[in-house]
């Protein structure tokens, strides 16, 4: 699974942050979201779904994967 967040609608609540404990996000010098794994896997999935579906702007996105 690989995710993105869109900067220009992350508010820096920290709840993605917080549910993967600072490995799959992390803040970036602005206060803002950043991805920092190329891709998740493993038991982190179901929680980056679960933080995809409590972020309150929807900055976090799942990308599509080529087929």
């Amino acid at each position: 699974m690989k995710v993105k967040v869109d900067s220009s609608k992350c508010l820096g609540c920290g709840n993605c942050v917080a549910l993967t404990e600072n490995s799959v996000f992390d803040f970036n010098e602005e206060g803002i979201a950043q991805v920092v794994v190329p891709e998740v896997t493993g038991e982190l999935v179901d929680t980056v779904k679960d933080a995809i579906g409590q972020c309150p702007t929807g900055a976090i996105i799942e990308e599509e994967e080529n087929k």
